[in-house]
């Protein structure tokens, strides 16, 4: 389920993939300037579809940050 997300494990997803800690501010940066490529978004976009999130490549490459990502995934339902 999309629930089962929360911005704490986006955080740590993206994190772990960039070698970043999750405690660190990264939210606002663009990924792509942090080292996310085409592949790593892909594995972020299936574990998080095997969550039950209901995401697209292009939802998620638009707007690079760990904050929209949140606002799209966890706060679709709001």
């Amino acid at each position: 389920m999309a629930d089962q997300l929360t911005a704490a494990t986006i955080r740590a997803d993206v994190a772990e993939l960039l070698h970043r800690r999750p405690d660190e501010n990264f939210d606002a940066e663009d990924l792509f300037d942090c080292g996310l490529d085409s592949v790593r978004l892909m594995t972020l976009m299936e574990r998080w579809r095997d969550a039950g999130a209901e995401v697209s490549f292009v939802e998620l490459a638009e707007r690079p940050t760990v904050e929209h990502w949140v606002k799209l995934l966890v706060g679709r339902d709001d």
